[in-house]
């Protein structure tokens, strides 16, 4: 591997990742992900910012065959897959120091036993020379560790984002293809950083003052397009959520179904865009990327036990960890002699601050009387997106299947 050249002294030391399928043992990553490093030279000093996930380490060095010293290494945020590899450099290179801000510090000491000698710490806003090469260090707190910071290159107005404004894609391009590039960077933030969506929009705010001509974060591609990245942040972060529903549901015996195809098919002749996601297939990031933009969810799940099937409860643990910008939500599904789904759902999602529309459930197969029930949701729905900003969905043709 050769280090690929971003400008005058400056250069990508990416590790591609391809086939990595999971993410913390939990994050699904249809696409890879890659650990990306960077090399400045300046005419006194040289620094490398960030490594990458050990199990990768080789690449990384291969990277680095040819770098005879490296002075400084800037530890942008201390979970493994970026700083992991440290010790590891610092064996091949002794002289160098770890520059940190203090939590940072703090969490390396914990997680990777290096020795306090090693560091350097850091302030925000504090600066420091390469020779030719300024090194401005930008805190970005809770995106998505307290820790986190970047790094802006004075001289040739990059920002070296870290985890901020990456996305989990390994691509043989240097460059994001921003069609390509956008639906990973949306699984991305949904999964990692939509539960800091404040944080996210102060940090926003931080860097407006920085005059940006690349984004190099430490995961995915190189952004040549600055406003692309930063305004789709802004939209997903701080927006209002569109006309949107999404409806997640598992069915055992077929009763949930039907309630299901009927709200969805009612919400799309009223004009409401609708994702319906079947959690037999649960993909995590794709529950994820639907909350990003949905007004409302709808939970429909038959009754296991007297409570929600897990699949169901699932759901709503993980939509409630992500803490997206939802407003309504509901149950609907189906019962054999009682239960408590709805009440055991409703409970485990305060974090939503949504308000909980009529629920609808019902006993056994579906009669007329249930379904016209649904209708009645399908209208609450409507009502309550009105004025909401449009997802390009048109409304069914007149007379389409009830």
């Amino acid at each position: 591997m050769k280090p690929v050249k971003m400008t005058a002294g400056v250069y990508s030391l990416r590790v591609n990742h391809f086939n990595r399928r999971l993410f913390d043992s939990l994050i699904p990553l249809p696409q890879g992900t890659s650990y990306n490093a960077y090399l400045v030279r300046g005419s006194e000093k040289t620094a490398l910012l960030d490594t990458a996930d050990p199990e990768k380490a080789e690449v990384l060095f291969g990277h680095l065959k040819d770098v005879e010293r490296i002075d400084y290494v800037v530890a942008h945020h201390a979970e493994q897959d970026h700083s992991g590899s440290i010790p590891l450099v610092l064996e091949r290179y002794p002289g160098a120091k770890v520059v940190v801000n203090p939590k940072c510090r703090e969490f390396l000491s914990s997680h990777l036993h290096l020795p306090a000698e090693k560091f350097v710490d850091v302030k925000d806003g504090e600066t420091l020379s390469l020779g030719g090469k300024t090194l401005e260090f930008v805190y970005l707190p809770w995106v998505h560790w307290p820790e986190t910071m970047g790094t802006y290159l004075r001289e040739d107005k990059i920002l070296f984002s870290c985890d901020f404004l990456g996305s989990h894609l390994a691509a043989g391009e240097l460059y994001a293809d921003e069609h390509v590039v956008y639906e990973p960077m949306k699984r991305y933030f949904a999964e990692i950083m939509m539960p800091f969506r404040s944080n996210i929009k102060a940090n926003l705010e931080k860097l407006a003052r920085y005059e940006i001509e690349l984004i190099a974060p430490s995961h995915g591609p190189v952004h040549r397009n600055p406003k692309f990245v930063l305004d789709a942040y802004r939209d997903w972060a701080v927006g209002e959520p569109r006309n949107r529903a999404l409806v997640v549901y598992i069915s055992m015996h077929g009763s949930t179904y039907l309630l299901v195809n009927r709200l969805v098919g009612r919400l799309q002749e009223l004009g409401v865009c609708v994702e319906k996601l079947n959690l037999d297939q649960f993909d995590e990031g794709r529950v994820a990327m639907a909350l990003v933009d949905a007004a409302t969810v709808v939970i429909g799940t038959p009754t296991v036990l007297t409570g929600p099937h897990p699949k169901a409860v699932y759901a709503a643990y993980l939509a409630n960890l992500l803490r997206p910008k939802t407003r309504f939500v509901s149950v609907i599904g189906s019962f054999g002699w009682a239960g408590r789904a709805v009440e055991t759902i409703a409970g485990m999602i305060p974090n939503l601050k949504a308000e909980v529309l009529k629920p609808v459930m019902v006993k056994g197969l579906p009669t007329e009387a249930d379904l016209r029930q649904v209708d009645e949701l399908a209208e609450t729905i409507a009502q309550r997106h009105a004025g909401l900003a449009e997802c390009g969905c048109a409304p069914a043709p007149q007379g389409a299947a009830k």
